[in-house]
């Protein structure tokens, strides 16, 4: 015989098995079971306080929910599809466990306003974990970054050789990036921080609840004004969503970097062997499939923030069923991301640079702006001086040659202006130390930025 549902009483049939099956979320939504009874304790000890329970009562509620806590946390909690979703099994468990008194913990409260609860309690923990493991990997940049201050590379746009960098500022680069990624989560953090609880189904709660007791209990630092906006309103965690994506876009392009630099064409980086796999066939092979993994998730949390922005763009207020399909994009991308600064982090902490790989590549033509700056520092318009670099370098192509070959004489073939002193511009550390504005890649200023990152995550 199927069991009566705690919300039956108005129905006089029972629940096809279709719609049990169909309508379940507790194979996805237990997740969130320890925050769930985090918030039920929090408002069985208001219930109490308020008399709107008998205090013998909230006592066994929150001894009982303690219980199913431990057992939660032991892997012994069984849990029951038949029963819909955490909230429900959870109840059920403890009606059960402590009789009538257990019937008590939902005065007061609907699943709508209980659930959102739940899932910013965890959205709050995780964000959080989020942000630590983000200045993690900020540290471990730093950390390569000072490395790395005396090797040069080639900077690229277009993927074609541009500019000779210090490697140090690639790395502050990517630093900066997951700095603008660290503040949106504790942005964000603003807007799942507000307490929903206590708003009811739609239109509030008619009993003499104390929501500032329970904000303070749980550690919500505001309290949701509108009851219609609280049960309702998934914005908070399409930001996050949107935080996520845009931080799994930081992470590919750093994976699509690393996958490049550390292929034999390029052999600019060498990754960790823990870190990459070999191939079941090819017995000289070094895959970098973290990396490629970390490239093809960004995917699926892109899809994730599509997925809820698609649930929430058409329902009507307030609450709706669609909004059960909140979770899962989340649940998947909190998994994901997490995961994705881990493998980023161990892969920064373990790469290595070959120098005179880098070195080799930052000189050539990716030294030709600063000859054409050197007859523009002479009085040469830019366009008249880049368009007489330019053909140097169609001459050099020509020749099979590279610009550290050109002799003084050719130079001056080209421009009179052109003295003794433009030979030293063909040097990578030269032209790197050379651009000594604010921000630039010149050491004066990479050192600049250590000791400022220095003080900003090692305080």
């Amino acid at each position: 015989m199927q069991e009566k549902k705690l919300w039956g009483g108005r129905f006089s049939e029972s629940t096809d098995a279709f719609v049990e099956e169909f309508t379940e979320s507790i194979s996805f939504d237990k997740e969130l079971a320890l925050y769930d009874i985090k918030g039920s304790i929090a408002h069985a000890k208001m219930l109490g306080k308020q008399g709107i329970i008998p205090q013998e009562d909230a006592e066994k509620i929150i001894k009982g929910l303690q219980e199913i806590e431990q057992e939660i946390k032991e892997n012994k909690f069984v849990w029951k599809k038949e029963l819909e979703d955490v909230h429900m099994n959870i109840e059920k468990a403890l009606t059960d466990k402590i009789g009538d008194a257990g019937g008590k913990l939902h005065t007061g409260r609907s699943r709508n306003d209980q659930v959102v609860t739940a899932f910013r309690l965890y959205l709050k923990e995780n964000t959080q974990d989020i942000i630590n493991l983000l200045e993690d990997l900020q540290r471990k940049l730093l950390e390569k970054a000072k490395e790395y201050v005396d090797v040069v590379m080639p900077a690229y746009t277009h993927l074609q050789r541009a500019q000779p960098i210090r490697a140090a500022h690639y790395f502050l680069a990517y630093l900066e990036m997951f700095q603008r990624d660290k503040e949106r989560f504790i942005d964000n953090l603003k807007r799942i921080d507000m307490l929903p609880l206590g708003s009811g189904a739609v239109a509030g709660v008619d009993f003499p609840i104390d929501r500032e007791y329970v904000a303070k209990e749980l550690g919500f630092s505001q309290i949701m004004r509108n009851s219609i906006d609280a049960t309702s309103s998934r914005d908070f965690a399409l930001e996050f969503l949107s935080n996520c994506a845009i931080c799994m876009a930081n992470m590919s392009r750093f994976s699509e970097d690393m996958i490049i630099y550390s292929s034999s064409e390029f052999s600019f980086v060498e990754l960790p062997d823990k870190l990459t796999t070999g191939s079941s066939i090819m017995p000289q092979k070094k895959n970098p499939d973290v990396l490629e993994l970390i490239r093809g998730k960004t995917g699926r949390v892109y899809g994730n923030l599509v997925s809820l922005l698609t649930v929430v763009k058409g329902i009507p207020l307030a609450y709706n069923r669609d909004l059960q399909e909140d979770k899962e994009p989340v649940f998947d991308s909190v998994k994901t991301i997490k995961g994705s600064i881990i493998g980023i982090t161990k892969i920064v902490e373990g790469l290595k640079i070959n120098k005179e790989k880098t070195q080799l590549a930052a000189g050539g033509f990716a030294l030709a702006t600063d000859l054409a700056n050197y007859l523009a520092e002479k009085g040469v318009p830019f366009r008249q001086a880049h368009h007489i670099v330019g053909s140097i370098v169609g001459y050099l192509v020509a020749q099979g040659r590279e610009l550290e070959s050109i002799t003084l004489e050719e130079l001056k073939q080209f421009s009179p202006l052109f003295e003794k002193d433009a030979l030293k511009l063909l040097s990578p550390f030269v032209v790197a130390d050379r651009r000594k504005s604010l921000g630039g890649t010149a050491k004066e200023q990479v050192l600049s930025q250590i000791e400022y990152w220095d003080k900003i995550l090692n305080k």
